[in-house]
């Protein structure tokens, strides 16, 4: 779509996390040394927080993409709404082993699985996205796990990664067991403001941008207003700039460009027309009275000229309103094609 139009080899602003299009922010930059300090210690829990779509995902795949030659066993856990028992169970068939039976029988199979590559030369590390929805119990369970050892060495290792109300659940009395084990942690912000426009250039030199389209320099900071420095709301929004030059056939990128955009994102969101939400009344005359009667039949030279100012106002609108619909149309039967595309195995990426 719009890739070939501005000949690009790939999508730039892909919602799904791709290794490939990590920026090495300061913020990302700190994190991701406190990830590998963390790995590098082979045990406890290392926490990164972080408001939503500011890039936690994207950490632990470019950590990935690092330790895939390494004699790390990794997982990533992506299901948290669970309790303690079932959380053993996830454990298991993250790691490719059978989940049922007891829990003694779930610790039992861990253990010896643990061991086994342990003897093997390699650790076992798992990655809990969206930690902060874990219950009490299986953040107890992941702590008791941490407890399996070796000739003096840990097993097994965790890296948690939560939303800003993850740190507050850490902080509370009974999680005192599990914060003696946390060895580093680290809270990601948003972009500042040369930090977003730094991003945005990175990612569409990495897709093979050869300056088509150009950006207006006070579009980053339209970008950096609206998206508040996140990651993934910049994404969002810089993919709905590039369709939207692609559809208008524009090869320059302006602010007034970017409002439209944002206009549209807002629409979105809004209730549909002949909602009670969003009814309105329209005083005068439709465009249809004067479109029948015709502009010319009664009224001064001025009222004719007001009547068409009028009805060209209008058609323009419509003709903007069906230009908007055309690429939400688009984003959607694009956004169709690549749902089942935003999984990943990471076994796979890391064995």
């Amino acid at each position: 779509m719009y890739d070939s139009f501005y000949k690009l080899q790939k999508k730039p602003f892909q919602l799904n996390p791709d290794p490939d299009f990590f920026f090495n922010s300061p913020v990302h930059k700190r994190a991701l040394a406190y990830l590998r300090y963390g790995l590098a210690q082979g045990e406890g829990f290392i926490v990164v927080t972080g408001l939503p779509g500011t890039g936690k995902t994207m950490l632990v795949k470019a950590l990935f993409q690092e330790i895939r030659h390494e004699n790390v066993v990794a997982g990533l856990m992506v299901t948290t709404h669970v309790g303690a028992d079932d959380t053993l169970r996830i454990i298991a068939a993250t790691f490719g082993l059978g989940h049922d039976g007891s829990k003694a029988t779930l610790l039992k199979s861990l253990e010896s699985f643990f061991r086994s590559k342990a003897r093997e030369g390699k650790r076992i590390l798992l990655v809990v996205d969206e930690a902060q929805n874990l219950p009490r119990d299986s953040l107890e369970e992941l702590r008791m796990l941490s407890n399996f050892e070796m000739n003096g060495r840990s097993l097994f290792q965790s890296f948690l990664l939560g939303q800003d109300e993850f740190r507050q659940l850490l902080q509370l009395d009974t999680m005192e067991q599990v914060r003696q084990r946390i060895t580093a942690t680290f809270h990601l912000r948003p972009f500042e403001k040369n930090e977003t426009k730094d991003y945005i250039l990175h990612r569409l030199k990495t897709a093979g941008w050869k300056k088509d389209p150009k950006f207006s320099d006070d579009v980053f900071s339209e970008v950096h207003e609206y998206a508040h420095g996140i990651p993934r709301r910049i994404n969002s929004l810089c993919d709905r700039l590039l369709l939207y030059g692609f559809l208008e056939e524009i090869h320059t990128i302006d602010a007034k460009a970017v409002k439209i955009v944002i206009e549209e994102i807002d629409e979105d969101h809004t209730p549909p027309p002949g909602s009670a939400e969003n009814t309105t009344s329209v005083t005068g005359p439709s465009l249809n009275t004067f479109v029948d009667s015709g502009v010319q039949a009664t009224g001064s030279v001025e009222d004719r000229l007001r009547r068409l100012e009028w009805m060209v106002e209008n058609l323009r609108q419509v003709v903007q309103k069906e230009r908007a619909l055309l690429r939400k149309a688009v984003l959607l039967q694009l956004d169709m094609g690549e749902v089942y595309d935003d999984s990943i195995d990471v076994n796979k990426d890391v064995n």
